[in-house]
């Protein structure tokens, strides 16, 4: 009694409702499937002289598909989320069914179809009423997926229709309630254009898919993580759709698919123009940098500017033995700081706010750290601000580099990397010239430990050792473009211009620029660090060059933002149409990564390049402008001022 008790509690609960719904229909599909197949076997005149009687006997029969039905739970399921399982659960229920009909009638001595073949019988029976429930799913699930929506849900479309654009469109299927409802893919080949893929068209990757999303009033473009560089490549479509006001979702650059782990659309996130922005995918090897960072003595320069504060979150993962984080801004090192003590409470970390610039105080940090790697990312990299202030440029990226160095030296760190610029090669401004000398003392100070070391011979580059053994410093230098999303680059500008209503000001309608991500920036700076052996400059391929124009009118229609226009201003002091990455009497040499190359620079001897570093540091204290910047075109032939009152000098 209790049994039964608790069996008619929970079948005739409200919440059970549905669950009996379902059951009604699979038996009532059942039953016709049964009357259907004794029909096609017996024939019409029979069928119809004892048509109630084998409605009655076939009724009876009905619990054992219930048995099938219950073990499987198929009547447990929601029709518009059916899945291949759910299909499979209703063919195992309905042929255990059929099993104990035949079991039943067969002990029973149930004559009711003498004469006749049963097997027959149940064997169409067994094929109908898999049609009919799977036919009830499918339809149910399809007239859900394109008739039935919720006010909420929003027509997309998906860019891919492999692996990636199917995931997506299946995970889309299983909302709760419904946010997302496919109506078309797109594919950038040509064998898969005009199929249908789960009911909807492939269409063309062109301008001409736009018309047919607005038709079908899609406002969102799903990107499968497997095309995002295949999407990034297509400009014309890209610019076609943010223009047109559709919603672009794409996966974050720092995250990853392996194409075989399960997709779910919620990963994807509405992008940013640095999503868009053409570029190639970079790899490091980082078990290499692991090793070789991994339980050293680390210091980083510049911790808290952009470059090196994801130098910090990045050198942090490879569990060093000690970080020290140098930087002169207090309350940016702070939140440094702050993200050590949350994200690797363990590791050995000390900020300490000073200059580069302070001779002692950066020797006593050395004297007491001793550290085995330097990362050099300080510098002042504003150009106008460097244009109106060359003393200070010097003072700081020139001499403060000197400090660095020497004292790397003199304290036996094993490699220096120093973190340089484009803007160093054929320099038109007071920045990139301030940088290229620091290149040159740089270059110079490796070479001449490696003929001392040759030698044997006592030179001024011996710098009060420490135990009497030669110093075997290694100097890095690498040099890249723009990286984005930095402090003071253009892509913060033109979004807070374009939050206030514009214009959004570009200098010249024909300036081009190279950008790359900061972490794959600084992921390239550690792989070249670990790959080299003293005295190199390493580039790095920065891709296909931006239009900043281009960029600028993007991220305006990316906004949604009405009537911004924008306005060009001319280019600035100092300021190039074009970044070069190398000198014109330069060439590279490959590397084993294909994104790095070493350029083959012209070298300057020790002596000449300290002499100039010294005397253009005492020049810097006199402020006089012109005389400064004439000393730096005297050491740097090839600087030739653009668009600067320096012009005067040339």
């Amino acid at each position: 009694m209790l049994f039964w008790n608790k069996v008619f509690s929970w079948y005739l609960t409200r919440n059970a409702l549905p669950y009996w719904c379902i059951l009604v229909v699979d038996c009532f599909s059942i039953l016709v499937a049964g009357m259907l197949a004794i029909y096609l076997c017996m024939g019409g005149e029979i069928f119809v002289a004892n048509f109630w009687h084998f409605l009655f006997v076939w009724s009876c029969s009905l619990p054992l598909f219930c048995v099938g039905m219950r073990t499987f739970h198929t009547y447990s399921g929601i029709f518009r989320y059916s899945s291949f399982s759910d299909l499979l659960r209703v063919s195992c229920a309905v042929f255990v069914g059929i099993i104990l009909t035949t079991i039943v009638y067969y002990f029973a001595n149930i004559h009711f179809l003498a004469g006749f073949p049963k097997f027959r019988i149940f064997f169409i029976t067994f094929l109908l009423a898999m049609v009919f429930l799977w036919g009830i799913r499918i339809g149910a699930k399809y007239l859900f997926d394109t008739v039935v929506k919720d006010q909420a849900t929003q027509n997309v479309y998906i860019y891919g229709v492999q692996e990636g654009g199917i995931a997506l469109a299946k995970s889309m299927r299983n909302d709760n309630p419904r946010q997302f409802l496919v109506k078309g893919f797109i594919s950038g080949k040509s064998e898969n254009i005009n199929k249908f893929i789960l009911g909807v068209r492939v269409r063309k990757a062109d301008e001409e898919v736009v018309k047919a999303m607005r038709a079908s009033q899609a406002n969102i473009l799903f990107v499968s993580p497997l095309l995002s560089e295949a999407f990034r490549e297509n400009g014309e479509l890209v610019n076609a759709l943010t223009k047109a006001g559709i919603k672009i979702m794409m996966l974050p650059a720092a995250e990853t698919w392996d194409g075989k782990s399960s997709l779910q659309h919620s990963r994807l996130r509405e992008v940013d123009i640095e999503d868009l922005l053409p570029r190639d995918k970079i790899e490091v090897d980082l078990n290499s940098i692991g090793k070789l960072l991994y339980n050293k003595r680390i210091l980083i320069t510049g911790a808290a500017g952009s470059i090196g504060s994801e130098m910090v979150h990045q050198v942090a993962s490879f569990n060093p033995a000690e970080l020290v984080l140098i930087d002169q801004a207090e309350t940016p090192l702070h939140k440094v700081r702050l993200f050590i003590e949350r994200a690797y409470p363990t590791l050995k970390c000390w900020t300490i706010v000073g200059s580069i610039c302070n001779p002692t105080q950066m020797e006593q940090i050395f004297k007491h750290h001793r550290p085995e790697y330097v990362f050099h990312a300080a510098a002042y990299k504003h150009v106008p601000m460097m244009e109106d202030n060359p003393s200070m440029a010097i003072q700081n990226n020139t001499y403060g580099t000197r400090v660095i160095a020497d004292l790397a030296v003199k304290y036996g760190t094993r490699k220096f990397v120093m973190i340089s610029t484009d803007k160093a090669v054929n320099p038109t401004n007071v920045m990139g010239c301030s940088k290229r000398i620091s290149e040159i003392y740089c270059q110079s100070l490796d070479r001449a430990i490696r003929q001392q070391l040759d030698s044997l011979s006592s030179s001024p580059i011996v710098l009060k050792q420490i135990d009497g053994s030669p110093a075997v410093t290694q100097f890095i230098t690498t040099r890249f473009g723009n990286v984005l999303g930095s402090n003071g680059s253009v892509i913060p500008i033109f979004r807070e211009q374009i939050r206030r209503g514009g214009p959004v000001t570009v200098t010249d309608p024909k300036i081009i620029r190279y950008f790359m991500l900061i972490p794959e920036a600084c992921q390239l700076v550690l792989e070249a660090g670990t790959m080299g052996k003293g005295g190199e400059i390493f580039i790095f391929d920065m891709g296909k060059p931006v239009l900043i124009a281009e960029l600028a009118q993007r991220m305006i229609d990316l906004s949604g933002a009405k009537n911004v226009e924008i306005k060009y201003t001319g280019l600035r002091d100092g300021e190039k149409l074009y970044e070069e990455v190398l000198n014109n009497e330069e060439h590279t040499k490959p590397t084993i990564h294909p994104k790095i190359k070493i350029a083959a620079v012209r070298e300057y001897p020790y002596q000449q390049a300290l002499k100039n570093e010294e005397d253009l540091y005492k020049l810097s204290f006199t402020y006089d402008d012109m005389k400064i910047v004439a000393k730096m075109k005297e050491i740097v032939p090839e600087y030739k001022s653009h668009h600067s009152r320096y012009e005067t000098l040339d």
